[in-house]
C-alpha cells in the first residue's frame, strides 16, 4: 500500500482533532460505555481514546487485557475489575464514584461492552441510581461480519444477534432450530473447539444448501471470511488447519422461500407487483402491494425479492 501520506501534516491534523474532541461535552457523574478494538489497534476511535484518558477510572472485563491496550495508546487511567463474577460489586463501586461526581468508563475485552459481554447489569444499576450513561460506539464483530457477508440489503435490512449457542449438543440443536426459524440473517459467535460440531448441527437443522458466512479473526492479521453453503463449510474448514483457530462469527443467511416462488401469487397480483417493482424499491413495492391486495406481507416480499434478484442477474448493467 502506497500511503503517500505527509506524516508531519497528518500529526498536526490529529493533534487539532484531538483538541476539538477534548473541547466536546464530557459530563461528570457519567458512565461512558466505550467500544474498543476487536483486533486491529488502529480501530481505536479518537473519541474513545480521549474518554479513556480523561475518565477518573475505567471498569474493565479483564484488567490485563485492557492494560495492554492502554500501554499501546499511552493511557494511564486507573483500572477497576468488572467481570461476570463481581459485576454487582463493581456496579456498587461505580455508582459510589458517580455520586462523588467522577467520570467512569466501562470497557470489555474487545468491541462493545454489555453486548454478549459483562456490563449490562452495571448499566442498569447506574440508570436506576439516576446517573447518565453515554455510549461511545465503535468496533463490533457482529457488524463487521454482516458488512462482509452480503446477507442484508437496504430492501431487507433486518438481522438477529443470538450470542453464543449452548455447549451441549441437544440444547444447541434446539437453540439453532428456534433462531433459524426467524426470516432474517442470524449472527452468532462460536468457540474454536465447538465449531465443527456446530457446523454439523447447522447442516442437520438448516439443510446443507443454506448459505453461511464464517468470519474468523476479524480485523486481525490472519482474518478470513468465507461464504458457502453450510454443507461445504466443513470441507473449507478442513482444507487448512489454521482455519480452526481464532475467534469466530457466523452469519446464517435467511432461508430461501419455501415452494416455487412463481406459485405464490395469482397472475393478476404478479402483474401488479411487477409494475410496482419497475418503478419502486422492493420495500415500497411490497408496502403498496399489501395495501392494494390485502395479501400477507411475507408472501409479497418473498416474491418481490426473488424477482428483483432474478432481474438483476439477467441484466448485465445491474451486475456491473
Amino acid at each position: 500500500m502506497n500511503d503517500g501520506l505527509d506524516w508531519e501534516n497528518a500529526g498536526l491534523t490529529w493533534k487539532r482533532h484531538a483538541e476539538q474532541v477534548v473541547e466536546q461535552n464530557w459530563p461528570s457523574a457519567c458512565l461512558y460505555v466505550v467500544a474498543t478494538p476487536i483486533g486491529n489497534l488502529a480501530d481505536m476511535s479518537l473519541r474513545a481514546w480521549q474518554a479513556l484518558r480523561g475518565c477518573d477510572a475505567v471498569a474493565a472485563e479483564d484488567t490485563r487485557t485492557t492494560r495492554a491496550l492502554f500501554d499501546a495508546w499511552g493511557i494511564r487511567t486507573p483500572l477497576l475489575a468488572a467481570h461476570r463474577h463481581n459485576e454487582q460489586q463493581a456496579a456498587d463501586t461505580i455508582v459510589q464514584r458517580l455520586a462523588e461526581g467522577q467520570r467512569v468508563a466501562l470497557v470489555s475485552d474487545a468491541g462493545a461492552p454489555a453486548v454478549s459481554d459483562p456490563g449490562a447489569r452495571i448499566v442498569r444499576c447506574v440508570q436506576a441510581a439516576g446517573y447518565r450513561v453515554m455510549p461511545l460506539p465503535g468496533p463490533s464483530a457482529v457488524i463487521a461480519a454482516l458488512m462482509a457477508s452480503g446477507a442484508t440489503s437496504d430492501d431487507a435490512p433486518g438481522f438477529a444477534f443470538a450470542g453464543f449457542p449452548p455447549n451441549k449438543p441437544a440444547a444447541r440443536r434446539k437453540w439453532l432450530e428456534q433462531w433459524l426459524a426467524w426470516p432474517v440473517p442470524v449472527v452468532f459467535f462460536e468457540a474454536p473447539h465447538r465449531l465443527g460440531a456446530t457446523l454439523d448441527d447447522l447442516a442437520q437443522v438448516a439443510g446443507g444448501d443454506r448459505v453461511l458466512t464464517l468470519a474468523r479473526e476479524l480485523t486481525k492479521r490472519f482474518e478470513e471470511i468465507s461464504t458457502l453453503p453450510v454443507g461445504a463449510m466443513r470441507e473449507w474448514l478442513g482444507a487448512d488447519t489454521h482455519r480452526g483457530q481464532g475467534e469466530f462469527v457466523l452469519v446464517m443467511h435467511a432461508a430461501a422461500p419455501q415452494g416455487p416462488v412463481d406459485d405464490m401469487l395469482s397472475s393478476e397480483h404478479e402483474r401488479l407487483m411487477a409494475a410496482l417493482l419497475a418503478e419502486l424499491s422492493v420495500r415500497d413495492a411490497v408496502r403498496i402491494g399489501v395495501q392494494a391486495t390485502g395479501l400477507p406481507r411475507d408472501r409479497l416480499y418473498a416474491w418481490a425479492l426473488a424477482h428483483h434478484r432474478r432481474e438483476d442477474a439477467a441484466d448485465p448493467e445491474a451486475r456491473a
